[in-house]
């Protein structure tokens, strides 16, 4: 709320006096902290090494170990509700957010149109003398409201962010994204062939945001929207990080379970006494259509022992996720500016390798 005039105006300005306070930017209290939020996409609560899962993350241990780790958390289970839900600390529905931005329906909850009551943390910090930045994924507009000729009030700069890098969509190329410089489209600043990957690209331009506004003001605090796409599709990671994990996976889904289970209850994440779920079909395999024909295999997880080999090593494979295509032996070694990129994808690379890290409220190069 704007502050009142406590000047004086008389027909004379020599006998007029100015209140500058009522029109000057906002500033944020003295010793503000700096916020990063770092949203893993598709990262199960099992699966980082420092919540007992078999994915080695040292940077994120590092925070965890410097922190609080959560045992009660929370998700819709899908993409852009969660995401709505985390900037707006309402619920999916009340933000129209019932489902992935791309299925929108005309009804109440699911209209994909997140209300303009339900102001984001970004707008609320941005009036409060924040820098505001987003950075990666952003998959909250509507489908339709993507091109450069959209409606762009559901875009992050329209959602109180001072700047944006990153793509609109649910999922991306780590090779060749679609990208978004604020609010214009651009291309990738290098190739695959100079060693470029989304994820050190968008760590870079994090570090450059916070550092074009650092240099002119050091102790304005900022607000960062860090939405990596390790871990969703298209899965793209190069193969000598993929490679770290063969034979990790080999047992099955099944088997890594209760081992992760074990180092949950180490660290204190919980009881003693709990125990294993049972395995969830994902699905309704007993159910048929109109016609009885039987439920698509494809919908429903099958058991490990289920499996043949084939299926078996494909599934460790994916697990692992390695790059479909390698750079030709010429320019192998031609690793461009952009160096040999550290980054997880898919599932269950090392999430943090080579994303910034987190020191003292500052975000730092790897």
């Amino acid at each position: 709320m704007a502050k009142g005039f406590k000047g004086r105006i008389s027909l004379d300005i020599r006998d007029s006096e100015p209140d500058w306070e009522p029109f000057l930017s906002p500033w944020a209290p003295k010793g503000s902290p700096n916020v990063l939020m770092i949203v893993w996409d598709d990262v199960g609560y099992g699966t980082m090494d420092c919540y007992g899962g078999p994915v080695r993350t040292p940077t994120m241990t590092r925070i965890a170990n410097r922190g609080l780790r959560y045992s009660n958390f929370h998700t819709t289970a899908l993409c852009s509700p969660t995401r709505a839900s985390l900037l707006s600390v309402r619920n999916a529905t009340s933000n129209g957010m019932a489902t992935v931005a791309e299925f929108s329906a005309g009804f109440p909850g699911i209209s994909t149109r997140i209300p303009v009551e339900n102001g984001f943390i970004s707008e609320t910090l941005a009036e409060r003398g924040y820098n505001t930045y987003c950075i990666g994924k952003w998959h909250l507009p509507p489908g339709w409201e993507t091109s450069m000729a959209a409606y762009k009030g559901r875009w992050p700069l329209g959602c109180g962010f001072e700047r944006f890098y990153g793509f609109l969509n649910g999922e991306s190329s780590s090779w060749y994204p679609s990208l978004v410089h604020d609010n214009r489209r651009v291309g990738p600043p290098a190739t695959p062939e100079e060693g470029y990957h989304i994820a050190k690209d968008l760590s870079d331009k994090a570090i450059e945001f916070i550092r074009d506004a650092k240099v002119v003001e050091p102790d304005k605090p900022f607000f960062m929207y860090l939405a990596l796409d390790a871990a969703h599709a298209p899965h793209h990671v190069f193969t000598e990080w993929a490679d770290r994990y063969k034979g990790v996976f080999d047992q099955g889904y099944e088997a890594i379970r209760p081992e992760i289970l074990r180092r949950q209850k180490e660290i204190g994440l919980l009881p003693e006494d709990t125990e294993l779920s049972p395995i969830n079909p994902h699905g309704e395999p007993a159910a048929t259509g109109p016609d009885g024909q039987p439920s698509p295999q494809l919908d429903s997880v099958r058991s490990w022992e289920s499996l043949n080999d084939g299926e078996r090593r494909l599934l460790a494979r994916r697990a692992r996720r390695p790059r479909p295509r390698r750079a030709s032996a010429a320019r192998r070694g031609r690793a461009g500016r952009y160096g040999r990129s550290r980054i997880c994808a898919g599932a269950r690379a090392e999430a943090v390798g080579g994303v910034g890290q987190v020191r003292d409220g500052e975000v730092l190069a790897r």
